[in-house]
């Protein structure tokens, strides 16, 4: 099946697996230099629009089917409200007061969200070395987010650092209006849409769901924006625009295509879990862009995380190899062999039929 070959091809390839982390990483950059001049929900209805128009067209062009019954397009309306309105207008909102790497870590508290629900909805096998990485990532997600000063204080005085923190309560409300927390919903908000698309395929191609969902979830933003703020365009440049169409295109229509089309025939946890990486790309760009400098934590922090995303995503591969040499297996082809060839492993690494572009 030429097809079939193709999407198992598509999937594997570490091009395909990345495009959509970095440019994801990259227009973060680019939407921090941008929002001075505009307002976040019109930024935010600005990607989203645009890039499920382009989405809907490429369906069109590949003759994809459009959703036919009533409960396809409710699931679509949930994931457009919760991937859609509430992840994008959490996002750009939080970016108004956070630095685009710490908005870009913070967003990465989801692949723990997502392995949970994944375990408990969908049974996928998470295993001893995939949560070791997943923990393996929230440090290194600490390491790039905290601040330097208080990570030293908690190294040299843990007791100190607390009993501070103890003696200058915020309040609720100063959380609640937080970049941070703001931040931090978004994730929150990204991890249920990541589960919600496994039944939104259910009823719906993934690819026409994914363009529709970003047009039904702009729709508010876009109203919200009228509604609230003003001079979302006036203060706009040429490079703005430019800037504009980068995170229109490639950081949300390819970023959100790729993204949900791996989600919907690979393993969630595995894919959901290479947005470790996201961090990586907007820290190094906005220190180039945005003059935001890496701190020694940070450096270490990402390579926490590029350990993580290993450990996730070679978790079966890993746990394999050291059953086998724990039966003593001379090699590690023969290491591997009879403990990916269990019902448990061979189970996670079989791919779910999931229609690809122009499949029947």
């Amino acid at each position: 099946m030429p097809l079939t070959l193709q999407r198992d091809e598509l999937v594997k390839s570490p091009l395909f697996l990345l495009a959509p982390f970095f440019f994801l990483g990259t227009a973060m950059v680019v939407m921090k230099l941008i929002i001075p001049h505009t307002t976040p929900l019109f930024l935010a209805a600005f990607r989203l629009l645009p890039a499920g128009v382009l989405i809907l067209m490429l369906a069109a062009l590949l003759k994809l089917p459009q959703p036919k019954t009533l409960q396809a397009w409710l699931w679509i309306a949930l994931f457009a409200a919760i991937d859609g309105t509430l992840f994008q207008g959490f996002l750009t909102t939080g970016l108004v007061k956070t630095g685009a790497g710490l908005g870009a870590v913070l967003i990465d508290a989801q692949p723990l969200v997502v392995a949970l629900l994944s375990r408990l909805l969908f049974s996928e096998l998470i295993g001893l070395w995939g949560w070791l990485g997943l923990l393996i990532g929230v440090v290194g997600i600490c390491l790039c987010g905290l601040p330097s000063e208080w990570l030293e204080g908690l190294l040299h005085s843990p007791m100190a650092v607390f009993a501070a923190g103890a003696q200058a309560p915020v309040s609720l409300t100063e959380v609640l209006g937080s970049g941070e927390f703001l931040m931090l919903m978004a994730a929150l908000s990204m991890s249920f849409g990541t589960i919600i698309v496994r039944y939104v395929k259910q009823h719906a191609d993934p690819i026409v769901a994914t363009g529709w969902h970003m047009i039904l979830g702009g729709i508010p933003l876009i109203a919200l924006s009228i509604w609230w703020e003003t001079d979302q365009i006036t203060y706009l440049q040429g490079l703005d625009w430019l800037g504009l169409g980068y995170a229109t295109v490639f950081g949300t229509a390819v970023t959100y295509g790729i993204f949900f089309f791996l989600a919907a025939v690979g393993n969630i946890t595995s894919v959901s879990a290479l947005i470790f990486l996201t961090p990586v790309f907007a820290l190094l760009f906005s220190s180039l862009f945005l003059n935001e400098r890496l701190t020694q934590f940070q450096w270490l922090g990402v390579v926490f995380t590029l350990i993580s995303v290993y450990l996730v995503n070679q978790r079966e591969q890993i746990a394999a190899w050291v059953a086998g040499v724990s039966q003593g297996a001379e090699t590690a082809e023969e290491a591997i062999a009879p403990a990916m060839a269990a019902p448990g492993v061979a189970e996670e690494v079989t791919l779910p039929d999931a229609p690809l572009p122009g499949e029947p």
